[in-house]
């Protein structure tokens, strides 16, 4: 048998079934989502079992990065920036996806229509006292910004008790967020239906719950690949990205405080 040397530094993936079985099991999802919405039978079957499946294949898919960069040393210096430089395209793209939903807001706000009164908020719209519940929720994330950081520095001095001890930190100031986040939800005397003020302050506030949810999950698996000294101070990709991907959702948030909750409110 000949051995083909390899003479570059990329790193050139194995066939992998998971891109396949991770797009047939989101059409199936989908597929489940408007059953389900139509009130149609097997609807909710259909939509929890495409979850399921999507979850699977997304564990089984990342399980195979962590392998081919941890014990089989496919990732280079060059890999390593390829990766860092899909991150933060991705961050840009979704950086977008809420620039859609500041645009619908700030559209409707600074110049309400004479459907709604021509004034905002609307009339009849009770507001959320953007110093209560939104303000803890701010100051939470501010202190996860900074718990975040410090397990960051702490891993780059190879600290790894400290960084390990900041990680929790963080994770659990991120749960605390979405419980106060769903308390509010719950206390509040609107809802998505409520006309555009309803509907652009559940999108966007809503849609940024679901990033805290998704940025504590990355940190929980980060977590889990620390206590198994996955992480050195030179070699921590997956634990930067997570990095990055929270810090975005840190300033979204500070956005939506100052003009939805804020400013949207007066």
């Amino acid at each position: 048998m000949i051995k083909i040397k390899k003479y570059h530094l990329f790193h050139l993936v194995n066939p992998s079934p998971w891109p396949i079985v991770t797009s047939f099991s989101i059409f199936i999802m989908l597929v489940g989502l408007t059953l389900y919405m139509h009130n149609l039978t097997y609807g909710l079957f259909i939509l929890v079992f495409g979850v399921l499946v999507v979850l699977f294949s997304m564990y089984l898919w990342w399980k195979d990065v962590i392998r081919e960069g941890l014990y089989e040393g496919f990732h280079t210096q060059i890999v390593k920036q390829g990766l860092r430089y899909g991150m933060l395209l991705f961050i840009l793209s979704e950086l977008m996806f809420f620039f859609a939903f500041f645009w619908a807001f700030f559209h409707s706000s600074l110049s309400p229509s004479i459907e709604i009164g021509a004034k905002w908020p609307p009339s009849g719209i009770q507001t959320i006292n953007c110093w209560s519940i939104p303000l803890v929720n701010t100051i939470l994330l501010l202190l996860s910004g900074s718990s975040i950081t410090w397990s960051h520095h702490a891993l780059l001095a190879n600290k790894q008790s400290d960084s390990t001890k900041g990680l929790i930190v963080t994770i659990f100031l991120g749960i605390i967020f979405t419980a106060l986040q769903l308390y509010e939800y719950f206390e509040a005397n609107f809802t998505i239906s409520d006309g555009v003020y309803g509907s652009t302050f559940y999108m966007a506030t809503g849609f940024h719950g679901l990033h805290v949810i998704v940025g504590t999950i990355f940190l929980i698996v980060c977590l889990f690949r620390q206590l198994n000294k996955h992480f050195t101070a030179d070699g921590h990709v997956g634990f930067e990205c997570a990095i990055w991907y929270w810090h975005f959702v840190d300033i979204i948030w500070l956005f939506l405080f100052f003009s939805v909750y804020c400013w949207g409110n007066s």
